[in-house]
């Protein structure tokens, strides 16, 4: 073969090689991953303020632990849509969070869906922001065909938290939540199943309840979490729900001045990757 008849077919391979790597560039999903499927299912995952504000060691204007009266109720961290294989689509549509859609929100937000870090959170299409725009843009957008916008999916969220309140259901059954008790496991995992009719998902921090999930089909009725406690080997210890855990209080961090101080540098906060990010 001539060098000339070499140079060619070179040639021709490489525009044949450009021509698949524009097809695939066409198809890709956000950041560069594969189209994603519909979801399964909804989980509204709640954070419990005890055991995550007795860590804070610095306040913030945005950080809810540093309140001057204690959070004494489960908070939302968010409503994610999943898959019954165990993973969960991310970032699938290219939409920006704008506040504005949801200020009328805004108080029972602040109230009941506060961050509890002063580090900012890093979304899918606007860099680092608030703790809401990561909500929207990683999971909200991956819950259509069930939510259509941000309004939506910020309304649905907290329909759900108030309508199944974790706080009373447990209360109801004789499980206060703020007073530090040790607790049966599975008398939690009961007290929730037969108030709300599926099964829950908890993490744990060294004993403690960190977050409680409670899972929805598409049409937003409750359904069984596909596990009741995140104990496999794939989780670190400290996250495992032991048999007895607790529902601790926090004293909330007070300045010698009586002000939030408001930190300039962001102290990083960091989700082992067997869970969801924050």
């Amino acid at each position: 073969m001539t060098t000339a008849r070499k140079a060619a077919c070179v040639l021709a391979a490489w525009v044949l090689v450009a021509a698949a790597l524009s097809d695939l560039g066409s198809a890709r999903a956000p950041l560069g991953s594969k189209p994603q499927r519909e979801f399964d299912y909804f989980a509204l995952s709640l954070q419990w303020p005890g055991t995550i504000c007795a860590s804070t060691r610095h306040c913030c204007a945005s950080n809810g632990c540093c309140r001057s009266e204690p959070l004494q109720t489960f908070t939302i961290h968010g409503l994610w849509p999943d898959y019954d294989d165990g993973t969960w689509p991310s970032c699938c549509r290219r939409t920006q969070f704008e506040l504005d859609k949801i200020l009328p929100l805004m108080e029972v937000l602040n109230k009941y869906w506060p961050s509890l870090y002063c580090s900012k959170s890093g979304t899918c299409f606007s860099g680092k922001g608030l703790f809401w725009a990561h909500e929207w843009e990683k999971h909200g957008t991956c819950s259509a065909p069930v939510v259509q916008d941000e309004l939506q999916y910020f309304t649905i969220a907290l329909d759900l938290y108030f309508k199944y309140n974790v706080t009373e259901m447990l209360s109801s059954g004789g499980i206060q939540v703020s007073n530090g008790k040790e607790y049966a496991l599975s008398d939690v995992i009961d007290t929730i199943k037969h108030a709300f009719g599926g099964s829950p998902q908890i993490v744990c921090k060294n004993g403690s309840v960190q977050e409680l999930r409670l899972c929805f089909d598409k049409e937003l009725k409750p359904r069984d979490c596909l596990t009741t406690s995140l104990t496999n080997g794939s989780v670190s210890k400290s996250k495992h729900c032991p048999r007895y855990i607790t529902l601790p209080t926090y004293d909330p961090l007070v300045l010698a001045n009586s002000t939030v101080e408001i930190m300039s540098q962001f102290d990083e906060f960091v989700v082992p990757t067997a869970l969801y990010t924050a």
